[in-house]
């Protein structure tokens, strides 16, 4: 079973993110974070969707090697086309921003990655509001799914949970 904590340590990024967003006032510093948590929560969401599948998941920030293993593995993150025709870039995000001093991100970029980052975890459902495919019904087959000790917190667990089950509940 795999630990739901990485779903939402993935969504912590993304709400870091946006937060700082918000506080950009011509500070390269704040974009390079917000591009920075950007990347972490595309990166953590690729690997909790892989070891919720049972991959081993290497040490990396490749987003294009999660992606691959995603594709590879039968993972069901629904991987946007914005982040697959993006990823080489995306993935300078995760050290440029760290290390890299001099470098110059534009503002409608990040912005646009943002809006990007927020449509996939839309698609992948990583939200604090109940997926509508997730009826009464339909949690009652996912419980049979899930260890009878397992306590599900709030509609984000759920829908974590609904992801990772999905293609077995829906045939």
């Amino acid at each position: 079973m795999c630990d739901i904590r990485f779903f939402k340590s993935a969504y912590h990024c993304y709400d870091v993110a946006a937060k700082l967003m918000k506080y950009y006032e011509q500070d390269e510093m704040y974009l390079n974070d917000v591009a920075y948590n950007l990347q972490q929560c595309i990166e953590k969401t690729l690997k909790a969707f892989l070891e919720c599948k049972g991959v081993t998941v290497p040490q990396t920030h490749s987003i294009h090697k999660l992606i691959s293993m995603s594709k590879n593995n039968g993972s069901s993150a629904i991987i946007t086309e914005w982040i697959e025709s993006n990823q080489y870039e995306i993935e300078t995000w995760e050290s440029d921003t760290r290390y890299n001093f001099d470098i110059s991100l534009e503002f409608e970029r990040i912005q646009s990655g943002l809006q990007e980052v927020k449509l996939f975890l839309d698609k992948n459902h990583m939200v604090y509001t109940l997926n509508p495919e997730l009826t009464k019904d339909m949690q009652e087959k996912l419980k049979a799914k899930l260890p009878q000790t397992l306590t599900i917190r709030d509609d984000f667990e759920w829908n974590c949970y609904y992801n990772i089950f999905k293609k077995q509940l829906v045939k």
